[in-house]
């Protein structure tokens, strides 16, 4: 992987966007290995958390416009990106049953900020800034912005920023629930790297059943709902983790979860 870092330790994948010189911004090439790095980490057995990042002082700008114009100048279009490189990227982050954990550490713009939105926490530098970027160049949103940012922030205000297309600072982005902590630009990295630690020393299991429960439960009815919580918590008493955390919690110790 050319564009794209990546590196396991204490069951952490660090994935980095590794184009600091145009603000990682996503050739086709930057995708492809963004997608292989996800799809590594989501089948790696001894990954148990993600941690996504980007070098230097951005996160990801988005998609890269000059590949972009030289295909709108060969007539080719958005040459089929969104849907053979975004959405199995954004599909990956959702549907994996890991925690993926956004270290925001500058602008993130246009698909750049739609990666943070799909990720399952996100930290943010005191530097960083959101931006849809979108309609600035007369597109709609993609790689699913339409639908994570209006369970971050209600479809009201999700609207108003997929529309004005105004930047949001780490402040008012911690305001609006974008970001659940910012902190020093300095901080982040030693930040966002103890909470992907925790939990990749979590309840894995557990925690892909929360994610598809929290998934599901967004567009189902109560009742489906409660179906589905029935079903995984079914399976999560069946793992070792639920076993020897609930022996650990009668002995009052604290439980030592192995992912299984």
């Amino acid at each position: 992987m050319n564009d794209v870092l990546y590196s396991v330790d204490e069951a952490v994948a660090t994935i980095t966007l590794d184009r600091p010189e145009a603000m990682n911004s996503l050739t086709v090439r930057a995708k492809t290995d963004l997608l292989e790095a996800l799809t590594g980490a989501a089948n790696a057995y001894a990954v148990r958390a993600v941690l996504l990042t980007g070098s230097g002082r951005a996160f990801c700008a988005g998609q890269d416009l000059n590949e972009h114009a030289a295909n709108l100048e060969a007539g080719r279009g958005l040459n089929d990106t969104v849907r053979a490189h975004y959405n199995p990227i954004i599909r990956t982050i959702r549907e994996m049953g890991k925690p993926v954990v956004a270290a925001v550490n500058g602008v993130a713009a246009g698909a750049g900020a739609s990666l943070a939105f799909a990720c399952d926490l996100r930290i943010a530098s005191d530097k960083a800034k959101f931006t849809m970027a979108f309609t600035g160049i007369g597109l709609a949103p993609d790689s699913g912005a339409s639908w994570t940012l209006q369970r971050l922030v209600g479809p009201a205000r999700a609207t108003e920023l997929l529309l004005l297309n105004e930047p949001i600072g780490a402040a008012r982005a911690l305001e609006l629930g974008i970001v659940s902590k910012v902190v020093p630009a300095e901080e982040l990295a030693a930040e966002a790297r103890a909470l992907a630690v925790r939990l990749a020393q979590g309840p894995t299991s557990a925690y892909a059943a929360t994610k598809q429960a929290v998934a599901y439960a967004a567009g189902s009815t109560l009742e489906d709902a409660l179906e589905l919580e029935a079903d995984l918590q079914d399976a999560c008493a069946k793992t070792g983790d639920h076993l020897n955390a609930t022996r650990a919690f009668l002995g009052k110790e604290r439980p030592v979860f192995q992912g299984r």
